[in-house]
């Protein structure tokens, strides 16, 4: 009988580490000096640095031409996005591994569903690494140029990547410490906008309601489309639960008040270079903060200050994410469904994990660079807001599948009736994210996905021959 939250019998134990026992804390048993160092503060600041990259430098100008409209596109995708956190949060208190949705879609729901949760979830972050990096660089030609070369580019680019992915070769301890030190860097310019701007706000600058001229429904649907993006990143604290001090109970906490930390310096941010750039202005601009800065102290510094702050944080975004790469493929291979190699670590970080994901990375910032296309390269961004929903939508399924079997939830009628209302709302929030990858984003995402069945066959075939010669 497959007991709900559990893994089902069919499936093979997790392995656990076999130099130490879990304990009743840390079900995982990985109590290393170089491993289990995210406490609170850290494993907040993952889930913030890993929402907040370097979109949030170019998203007042992207939604610009829908109006202030788009604030309200905000404010859904802001409660949408905290309700899959809370979804998350429950779902650690039941099983607190390494994995985040590939351990709750598998525990409920089997092998397969786990396979395709993980599977999807990795194509999401190496592809996100590659575009971060590529953009990253686009800050850089602020200070240094490199854009004059493509090669000169390209190198910078994979630089970017492999600084954080030495970081995390490191240990785990280290990565926190990048973690928590560019998350707290980068806030201080953006809180200087976010905060400081409201003192110089001018409603005169906000421009019309709907500026789209079409419906307003339509221009929320619109600009919410741009900013779906933004918000993945929310599943960083349970995709490490097994690096977090008490997962129980921190990994809920870090992803609630991260993600709502991360949507307030959206909002504040987006308002106030609403009201400090002239609208006309805001929609042409190439460096809206930078814009912003610069009306409201004069002079042109702030291109300089906002170009080191979003390198700051795109290198925190990328040494967060490498991390992450690597853990659901290392929770998979822990259970046979990825190849064994994965499941090595080393100072608490599957480092095979993190030098796959950081070659494949790589590979495909060369390929954006000799290509020359940034419509290729951009198809393969919005792919990643598909494939990020997979894991969402099995994720969230498996919270319907516990509230609809499990008896603890019966007993208390007032908390099933609060989940059963927040799953609804992150189950609608994940489709609007299939929705918002567009057609085309989707018609290449199934590929990818098509492509994790063949090796997913093959992996399974290889258990059921151990099992017949053993």
């Amino acid at each position: 009988m497959h007991v709900p939250g559990t893994v089902p019998p069919s499936a093979p134990a997790p392995q656990e580490n076999p130099a130490v026992s879990a304990s009743a804390e840390d079900p995982t048993g990985n109590t290393g000096r170089h491993a289990r160092r995210f406490g609170l503060p850290v494993a907040t600041a993952l889930v913030m640095g890993n929402i907040i990259g370097g979109g949030i430098f170019l998203l007042p100008a992207s939604v610009a031409p829908y109006g202030t409209v788009s604030l309200v596109a905000f404010g859904i995708l802001t409660v949408g996005a905290i309700a899959l956190a809370l979804v998350f949060g429950r779902l650690a208190e039941r099983d607190p591994r390494t994995g985040g949705p590939y351990v709750y879609a598998r525990g409920a729901f089997g092998d397969f569903a786990g396979f395709l949760a993980a599977w999807a979830y990795w194509i999401t972050t190496w592809v996100s690494n590659a575009a971060l990096a590529v953009a990253a660089v686009g800050y850089l030609n602020v200070l240094i140029p490199v854009n004059g070369h493509r090669w000169t580019a390209c190198l910078a680019a994979l630089t970017l990547q492999w600084l954080p992915a030495l970081a995390n070769f490191a240990g785990s301890r280290y990565v926190g410490a990048v973690q928590l030190v560019s998350t707290v860097l980068k806030f201080v310019p953006l809180l200087l906008v976010a905060v400081g701007g409201l003192f110089f706000f001018d409603p005169d600058n906000l421009g019309s309601f709907n500026a789209s001229g079409g419906s307003a429904i339509g221009a929320v649907s619109a600009s919410a489309a741009l900013l779906l993006f933004s918000y993945l990143g929310v599943e960083s604290a349970a995709v490490s639960a097994g690096e977090v001090k008490n997962p129980r109970r921190n990994v809920g906490r870090a992803t609630v008040i991260g993600t709502a930390g991360a949507a307030l310096v959206y909002l504040l941010g987006t308002l106030s270079v609403f009201g400090s750039v002239a609208h006309d202005r805001l929609v042409k601009s190439t460096a809206p903060f930078s814009d912003a800065v610069n009306a409201m102290f004069g002079g042109t510094w702030g291109g300089w200050a906002v170009a080191l702050a979003a390198l700051v944080s795109m290198t925190g975004c990328l040494n967060g994410w490498t991390l992450l790469s690597a853990q659901t493929p290392y929770a998979a291979a822990q259970d046979g469904l990825f190849p064994a190699a994965f499941a090595r670590r080393r100072r608490g970080v599957p480092t095979f994990g993190v030098a796959v994901t950081v070659v494949l990375a790589s590979l495909l910032t060369v390929y954006n660079y000799m290509s020359g296309s940034g419509k290729v390269f951009e198809m393969l961004v919005l792919v990643t807001t598909f494939t990020a929903t997979v894991p969402y939508l099995l994720a969230t399924a498996a919270q319907i599948f516990h509230l609809a079997s499990g008896r603890r939830e019966r007993v208390d009628g007032a908390r099933l009736a609060r989940d059963a209302v927040v799953t609804a709302v992150a189950a609608a929030f994940s489709m609007w994210l299939v929705a918002g990858a567009g057609y085309a984003a989707v018609y290449q995402g199934v590929l990818f996905l098509f492509a994790g069945v063949i090796v997913y066959a093959i992996m399974a075939a290889r258990r059921q021959a151990r099992l017949e010669n053993s």
